[in-house]
């Protein structure tokens, strides 16, 4: 199953690919969609629509775990990932992509075992459950793919319970 993680931004969005089989897990690609600031808003989330459905093409993903906006801190950046999100989300329904969704806490508690978990530690987490040899960069990539993972455990966790 290839299940893609998204971490969502009007400036960044992160894109993470994985392979999951089972128990094994494999990184397969990750990258980062960025939009200019100098361009209006109606224009970047054009771009970012257009980038989007260009990787969902080449990748082909089985699953999509997206971002929630949870909190900010500053209103006006929450209003612009969330215009971002759902851009991206609407190019995932148009595709035929199924979606979860998880909050921030939800997910560094799934990949750490805490909640509260800073980027090191799912940096670490990666290492471990993809076998890298070094904790992926940029961090919304890597984010993202801490959202495949957590789409691949979430998915095996399903598959027991229907069981």
């Amino acid at each position: 199953m290839r299940i893609l993680g998204v971490d969502p931004g009007l400036s960044t969005t992160g894109i993470g690919l994985i392979e999951a089989s089972g128990q094994h897990m494999r990184a397969l690609d990750w990258l980062t969609i960025e939009t200019p600031p100098s361009l209006a808003l109606p224009d970047r989330l054009c771009e970012l629509g257009k980038d989007f459905s260009s990787i969902l093409a080449d990748l082909r993903p089985d699953l999509a775990v997206v971002e929630q906006v949870f909190f900010a801190k500053n209103a006006r950046t929450a209003i612009s990932v969330a215009h971002a999100r759902g851009v991206l989300l609407m190019h995932l329904m148009e595709a035929g992509i199924p979606v979860v969704e998880i909050t921030p806490m939800q997910l560094k508690a799934a990949i750490t075992g805490d909640g509260g978990a800073d980027k090191q530690q799912i940096g670490t987490m990666l290492l471990r459950w993809l076998s890298l040899e070094s904790i992926p960069t940029p961090a919304d990539a890597a984010d993202a793919l801490a959202l495949a993972v957590y789409g691949a455990l979430h998915h095996q966790e399903s598959a027991m319970t229907r069981n």
